[in-house]
């Protein structure tokens, strides 16, 4: 893996300095990400000023990630237009057809002179997925932009990918809802991804009638929490915190400890002032944190090692002990008794009783 794409949920690129440096001491190709959303105080001015900062800290090139797939085709030309004329690092953009407009828009962000789109494969393509392939090398071909892709080898792995889509679809890992367009995208900023973690919060609670109270009531939480874009973590503090708002029936009755977290500057400075009357609401007497999130954490990197030490293999599973934990650990267990060829379900480890 030759291109590391490096983002921060709230374009607060203090918390992406590090991977940024790390990324090019090894040689890697460094990508900054402008995390794209629509605001009161997100214009294609502030766009432009965050995308010569990333340049200014040594990217290779930049990304526009357009996770819930707000960016309109003319708007996309006039950011990219914008981006173009300022910077001298490729620029790439990535959007969902969630809304319905990502292949216009990739179109015009061409026409602006957008490096790079990402696309999938027509199969797996549209709804929460990106805009599909082969319509846009056929509709490039011939032209300036002409991607010198083969149809008939795009074709030969559409094929392919169609059988596993049919099986996907039939074991229900894909789910047929999340391959339409949504044009309340547009109007409540939900990404393919947050709106199903709403569904399934709503299902386990016997509230899936409740669903567009609570997509009303998305953007009222964003506004209150300084106007983060809606991509994780904070699409996710955002929705559970705005279900819990409408399905207890008072706003902040219930504040988990992420939205906590956000609203105190755990994960960076939001992009709009959070209203004093938020803070009190939320925080209470605690005083939010101006600066840099990650330095008021100890490092924590013995710690991990010693906690994943009876699984270690190489140095790699620290950071995936450090990142995931939980999963990690059940990781770890398979992999081990899949090399000792050990029955896991029955015996004991610690006993020294494993059949094989």
């Amino acid at each position: 893996m030759d291109i590391i794409r490096i983002f921060d949920a709230l374009n607060d690129f203090r918390n992406i300095e590090k991977a940024m440096k790390a990324t090019i001491k090894e040689g890697g190709h460094a990508q900054g990400c402008i995390s794209y959303t629509t605001s009161p105080v997100h214009t294609a001015e502030k766009f432009v000023i965050d995308a010569k900062r990333l340049q200014d800290m040594g990217v290779n090139s930049i990304c526009i990630k357009d996770m819930a797939g707000l960016l309109l085709p003319m708007q996309a030309y006039d950011l990219v237009k914008a981006l173009k004329s300022t910077l001298s690092v490729p620029i790439e953009l990535h959007t969902h057809y969630t809304s319905g407009v990502g292949s216009m828009t990739y179109l015009k962000a061409i026409e602006a002179g957008c490096d790079i789109v990402d696309c999938a494969i027509s199969p797996l393509a549209l709804g929460t997925s990106q805009p599909p392939t082969e319509p846009l090398v056929a509709t490039l071909a011939g032209t300036q932009y002409d991607t010198g892709l083969s149809l008939d080898k795009l074709s030969d792995i559409a094929a392919y990918f169609t059988t596993i889509r049919e099986k996907w679809l039939e074991n229900g890992l894909l789910d047929p809802k999340m391959l339409g367009v949504d044009v309340n995208a547009l109007r409540y900023q939900v990404p393919g991804g947050m709106l199903s973690n709403l569904v399934s919060q709503l299902k386990q609670a016997g509230k899936i009638d409740l669903l567009n109270a609570v997509l009303e009531e998305v953007p009222r939480v964003r506004k209150d929490f300084g106007y983060p874009p809606l991509v994780t973590p904070s699409s996710q503090i955002v929705g559970t915190q705005a279900v819990m708002n409408i399905v207890t029936g008072e706003r902040y009755k219930m504040i988990p400890k992420e939205s906590k977290g956000i609203v105190k500057g755990e994960y960076g400075l939001p992009p709009a002032p959070i209203s004093e009357d938020i803070y009190i609401k939320i925080l209470g007497d605690e005083k939010p944190i101006t600066g840099r999130p990650a330095d008021f954490i100890e490092p924590e990197m013995e710690k991990n090692r010693k906690e994943a030490a009876e699984y270690l293999e190489q140095d790699e599973d620290v950071l995936t002990w450090a990142m995931f934990p939980q999963v990690a650990e059940k990781f770890f267990q398979w992999r081990r008794a899949q090399k000792h060829k050990i029955d896991t379900t029955v015996g004991s480890f610690e006993d020294g009783i494993q059949p094989v």
